[in-house]
């Protein structure tokens, strides 16, 4: 048996700037765009190389969902975005004015930068060490 986890849903304002943040600043490939219904999408986004696990991008349907947006996780870190190359990654973040949140660090696990996404929600950039 095998299992592992498809999409992760991350709640959105509004698809097309989600859809410009993750592909233009992030760098991710649209993966899937289809429209569903006249105010529902199913919109994709995956990190280069990414086989597996892809974001989904669910615009909030209503004012529950839209008191989520930016605070999925109460304001932890929400999602870990493994890199090859740390400083090409972190500084595509700085050339892209993306918030950083905490300055990188080198830990006994790798390289980290905490920065937030456009609604606010924490990401790691890790490049791990060598095991």
């Amino acid at each position: 048996m095998k299992q592992y986890i498809a999409h992760i849903a991350i709640v959105v304002d509004d698809y097309d700037d989600a859809i410009d943040f993750y592909t233009k600043k992030l760098h991710f490939n649209l993966i899937e765009d289809t429209i569903l219904s006249a105010t529902k999408r199913w919109v994709l986004v995956a990190p280069n190389g990414s086989n597996e696990c892809c974001l989904l991008l669910a615009k909030a349907a209503n004012a529950e969902q839209k008191l989520s947006i930016g605070k999925q996780t109460g304001g932890r870190v929400f999602l870990f975005l493994y890199t090859d190359n740390f400083e090409r990654d972190y500084q595509n973040l700085l050339a892209n004015n993306i918030k950083i949140v905490r300055q990188p660090i080198s830990e006994p696990y790798g390289t980290v930068v905490v920065f937030e996404d456009l609604y606010g929600n924490l990401w790691d950039l890790i490049e791990p060490k060598p095991m």
